[in-house]
């Protein structure tokens, strides 16, 4: 049966829980699904065998970094950044408009875009919403987004309605810009802080322009967790129903479990890889700090519930050893074994939502749930 690119099919729900099919050019994506991130073309000590072995169906790059190093158009006369990086499978590029933002003291926003100090060497660039989608049509990454100011946290309500004003109008123009619509899927991105009465005007906006799909973005900037669950609660019953909703830059494994409950499709966050390259690694049983003193001499692997290939061969105590005289194998096993773990987490989230169980699911991880990052 021949499918349509960028179909979303929901096969399964349990409340507001979704199991859903994503199809692109590069293979179909099973959600909810969470994406490793891979900002400048490389998923950090990892290659795409690795990516492979612990079963990511997709990953992220980064247009605002792949812009300033090495360049969309050296991007593109390599194949596009799937041939360039040598991975086969989807691909999502977020705007730059996170990056733009956390840049601070070195951009002005204005009506037409944002002009910027690159923190590489201080040279001066514009971005606007058609310059965003050019670089990301470049770059051919399957799912890309629309260009979007990302308000800070915490900030007044007037500040983020006159920003929300910005990031639509903005997101108009890059999908009057975005011609490649065969090959990439734009989504449209729904901000408007902790304000339900203004994250409800964007996304209505937003869904007036018929946007594929739908990225929530200025959450996990500094508020509350209650306040980024209620924001996504909220959202759920507002959202189209047929089409993927993309939670951008979130979060730790409770968070994941929470928000697919409440009809969050898509995950991506540097947090489970940029923790194990500091010894933070997730488990089925909470966080583990590799380096303790306490995995000296413990010759079992890091989770007694997991196959991933660190696990299956290594000891707790060989990989506080590796860490210890900072040999970069910790870094990569470390890696490996907490991707590993996201990706079986949101797999066992959709057998759980097929299966109509999910809210017991969900609670049987207390400790996943209630797990912190300090």
């Amino acid at each position: 049966m021949e499918v349509n690119i960028f179909d979303f099919k929901i096969e399964a729900k349990c409340e507001n829980a979704r199991a859903g099919i994503l199809q692109t050019p590069h293979g179909e994506i099973k959600t909810p699904i969470f994406m490793p991130v891979g900002t400048r073309a490389t998923v950090k000590t990892l290659d795409p065998q690795d990516l492979n072995n612990v079963n990511a169906q997709i990953i992220l790059g980064n247009t605002y970094h792949l812009y300033l190093r090495p360049g969309h158009e050296l991007i593109k006369r390599a194949g596009g950044l799937h041939k360039f990086m040598g991975w086969n499978n989807p691909i999502l590029t977020d705007s730059g408009g996170f990056q733009v933002m956390s840049l601070a003291g070195l951009r002005k926003i204005t009506p037409e875009g944002v002009r910027f100090q690159s923190h590489i060497d201080g040279s001066y660039h514009m971005f606007t919403p058609e310059k965003v989608i050019e670089i990301q049509n470049a770059i051919g990454a399957d799912i890309i987004m629309s260009f979007d100011e990302c308000p800070p946290y915490p900030a007044t309500k007037k500040y983020v309605a006159d920003s929300l004003k910005t990031t639509l109008d903005w997101a108009a123009r890059g999908k009057l810009t975005h011609k490649n619509t065969k090959q990439q899927a734009l989504f449209g991105i729904v901000q408007g802080g902790i304000y339900e009465d203004l994250r409800e005007e964007s996304a209505k906006k937003l869904m007036e322009m018929d946007f594929p799909g739908y990225s929530i973005g200025g959450l996990a900037v500094g508020e509350k967790k209650e306040d980024m669950f209620k924001i996504t609660k909220f959202l759920n019953n507002i959202l189209p129903k047929g089409k993927p909703r993309y939670l951008m830059g979130v979060g730790t494994p409770g968070d994941l479990l929470k928000n697919i409950e409440n009809g969050i499709d898509m995950f991506d966050c540097v947090m489970p890889t940029r923790n194990a390259r500091n010894g933070t690694i997730f488990t089925w049983n909470g966080k583990m700090i590799i380096k303790s003193a306490r995995y000296k001499e413990d010759f079992s692997p890091i989770d007694e519930n997991c196959q991933c290939y660190t696990c299956r061969n290594f000891s707790r105590a060989y990989i506080r050893h590796l860490f210890n005289v900072n040999e970069l194998l910790g870094m990569r096993l470390a890696s490996i074994h907490s991707l590993h773990f996201y990706l079986d987490l949101v797999t066992k989230a959709r057998e759980a939502i097929i299966g109509g169980n999910y809210v017991t699911f969900k609670n049987k991880y207390k400790k996943i749930l209630d797990m912190k990052m300090e």
